[in-house]
């Protein structure tokens, strides 16, 4: 019994009683955070794993962020020019390498044009010889020319490999319409192709009055097939946009009415040929009624002939 309580008493001294260089084993091996803190991970351990958590591309808020931030840059080179920079100068590269092989503009053919420079032309096409064939926007070119005031239509072609050719259609003057703004050429339809001197265009017939460039073609087309009244006319004025009046020469007016002028076309056909109505000294034929007519000499006599009379 005595051998045993002194062993008892040295295996609880050792239970009890780590060595120290046991225990400075054991300290080494704990983690850092066992070292800084009761039991628990540090403060600056659980700030990193809280930004971990925030920044992880699993949280939805992390994903719209990061669009909206691809978004923002996107938007940034666009605006600055480095998107379009860099698009500019490999297409140049790209033309003067197709250039080089044999596909640039060696000439550009221009028919069809009358009255519109070949100067103002080839500066709307928007490109020139030398340049590279496949660069040349053929649309865009025609889009530029149709806004010239003499093109009516146009057509721009590609001919591999070097060859650009342009076919000019151009508008037809029909009459030229004085306005207290200038003298408009005008079309058949009445649209206006531009300000002119009116001198450059003797032959075609003047037009004067609201509405005359619209409602002018039937009555131009009309009097063309009467000679006798259309060596005369000299204009065409158009009255309140509801009739017209003829201005003949020696300033003399004839006026028609608003409906049924054709017939009385004829007739002032008849008066001028067979009666000689304008060897006598009048300055207006009233044509507006349709049973007589009424005569107004330059003295201010004014006489009424009866349509059987003229007959």
């Amino acid at each position: 019994m005595r051998s045993v309580k002194p062993q008892l008493r040295r295996g609880r001294t050792a239970v009890a009683k780590p060595s120290r260089q046991r225990g400075r084993a054991v300290a080494r091996a704990r983690p850092a955070h066992h070292r800084s803190g009761r039991g628990g991970p540090g403060a600056f351990t659980r700030l990193w794993l809280a930004l971990g958590a925030c920044c992880s591309f699993r949280n939805p808020a992390m994903w719209l962020f990061s669009c909206l931030l691809f978004v923002i840059a996107s938007g940034a080179l666009i605006a600055g020019g480095y998107v379009s920079r860099t698009g500019d100068a490999t297409r140049r590269t790209v033309e003067q390498v197709m250039t080089a092989s044999g596909f640039g503009i060696g000439s550009i053919r221009i028919t069809g044009n009358h009255r519109t420079d070949p100067a103002d032309i080839l500066a709307a096409l928007g490109f020139a010889p030398g340049e590279s064939i496949f660069g040349a926007d053929v649309q865009r070119a025609r889009q530029h020319l149709l806004s010239l005031e003499w093109i009516a239509d146009a057509d721009v072609r590609r001919q591999y490999p070097d060859l650009i050719t342009v076919a000019i259609v151009e508008k037809l003057p029909f009459a030229l319409w004085e306005t207290p703004g200038g003298t408009y050429v005008i079309e058949r339809s009445g649209r206006r192709i531009g300000l002119f001197d009116p001198r450059a265009f003797p032959r075609l017939p003047r037009l004067v009055g609201d509405g005359a460039p619209q409602s002018a073609a039937e009555l131009v087309d009309a009097v063309a097939a009467h000679r006798a009244i259309s060596a005369r006319v000299v204009g065409y004025a158009r009255v309140s946009d509801r009739r017209w009046n003829l201005l003949l020469g020696d300033d003399v007016v004839v006026e028609l009415p608003e409906e049924g002028w054709a017939k009385q076309l004829d007739v002032l056909e008849h008066l001028i040929v067979d009666k000689g109505i304008l060897e006598r000294d009048i300055s207006e034929i009233d044509l507006r009624a349709p049973d007589n007519f009424f005569f107004v000499l330059r003295n201010g006599q004014k006489q009424q002939l009866m349509r059987g009379n003229a007959a």
